[in-house]
């Protein structure tokens, strides 16, 4: 087997192009959602909200995807809802409208992504899947970086005409939904299928192997100090005061996710997953702990490169390791539960961040979150319960 497969290669260039259309929007929507009335407690719940719809539907259809043996309808349907969902932000400034529209493109990630996960640990074998995922990654990112350059490049000739740009991110969503319809479906062996509710996926939680469960309850913790990285573009606004510069340090922290993922995910396959991860935990606590204090420009640009390198050493190994754990048969499902309680707790954390903001202040978010860090890496590292890659 190729270590880089063509099904891998389109994968990554599907999720380049869906990466363009959402981040054209993702450094603006919470200036754009403070500009028609938006408190910051309510864009973090809108946010909570959010990452918990997509969250549950994470698990169910990545269930559902190991029980029918497929993978590609999933991939297609979620990538269609997160590209029709772009200009329905901008058809109403209304809390319950935007929260629909928000709610159906995280649906459609939803649906997608433990699919599309578990396609990509398909072209892989133990021994590559942290840099196929690393590479994946690496290309999803530069979606994230071309995104923000086009808006950068619309709001200099279009200043705060944020409506156009939901309307325009639209092309390259249906860019990649179209790219799609070049993979193949691989025959695959169906696992014991099992009647059960819309929350039946939970219940592989007794079916999965120790390590699993050990890691999985590292990663929840941690994702409970993880808030939407909304809260980390409003702290650079709040200091620099500037769109520019924030749309700016969001790309730059991009550059060095996408460049950086695939030599760290080779890094893994090399010297163990496990390693390069809590790498990354640390400099997550670093850079957390760091911006609680940041007071410049020059500050804030250092640390999101570090922030870059932390996404790079984590994202996608945690999603590799992940897969190396479970059964083939079930590897939607294993990701599926990783991902749908990891944004359970995502919508915890976002509701916490909001509310500690407001009555606490933004130093007192980013101390806990670096604090609750600390303790995860201490946990996989020399815990009761030691976690092997």
């Amino acid at each position: 087997m190729r270590l880089i497969s063509r099904p891998v290669w389109i994968l990554s260039f599907v999720s380049m192009f869906a990466d363009i259309a959402g981040e054209m929007l993702y450094p603006v929507i919470p200036v754009y959602l403070k500009n028609i009335g938006f408190s910051i407690i309510l864009i973090g719940l809108l946010e909570g909200v959010a990452e918990f719809t997509v969250g549950i539907s994470k698990g169910y259809f990545g269930k559902l995807s190991d029980e029918k043996g497929v993978r590609i309808p999933f991939i297609r349907w979620g990538y269609f809802l997160s590209a029709i969902s772009k200009p329905m932000m901008a058809m109403m400034p209304n809390a319950l409208w935007i929260l629909l529209a928000r709610s159906t493109d995280r649906l459609g990630k939803g649906i997608r992504t433990a699919a599309r996960d578990a396609l990509l640990s398909q072209e892989a074998t133990p021994e590559t899947k942290a840099r196929v995922f690393g590479f994946h990654r690496a290309w999803d990112t530069a979606g994230a970086i071309i995104g923000p350059l086009l808006a950068l490049l619309f709001l200099k000739y279009y200043p705060d005409q944020y409506e156009k740009l939901f309307y325009l991110a639209v092309i390259p969503g249906m860019i990649a939904v179209l790219l799609i319809f070049f993979l193949k479906e691989k025959k695959m062996p169906l696992p014991v299928r099992e009647k059960g509710s819309f929350f039946s996926f939970f219940g592989y939680w007794k079916k999965a192997n120790q390590q699993y469960r050990n890691l999985l309850k590292g990663l929840i913790i941690f994702a409970i100090a993880n808030s939407s990285d909304v809260f980390l573009l409003l702290k650079v606004k709040e200091i620099t005061g500037s769109d520019t510069t924030t749309i700016f340090v969001y790309i730059l922290y991009n550059i060095i996710f996408s460049f950086a993922s695939y030599p760290l995910g080779i890094l893994a396959d090399r010297i163990g997953m496990k390693k390069v991860f809590l790498f990354g935990l640390l400099l997550f606590s670093i850079v957390y702990g760091s911006f609680a204090f940041a007071t410049t420009t020059q500050e804030i640009a250092f640390l999101f490169v570090l922030y870059g390198l932390y996404a790079a050493a984590t994202e996608g190994i945690a999603k590799a390791w992940i897969t190396n754990l479970a059964d083939k048969t079930e590897t939607a499902t294993a990701i599926g539960l990783f991902t749908s309680v990891q944004s359970i707790a995502s919508l915890s954390a976002s509701l916490i961040a909001g509310m500690l903001w407001t009555f606490g202040g933004s130093s007192l978010v980013f101390l806990l979150s670096a604090t609750i860090a600390l303790l995860v890496l201490l946990y996989l590292l020399a815990g009761p319960l030691r976690v092997k890659a």
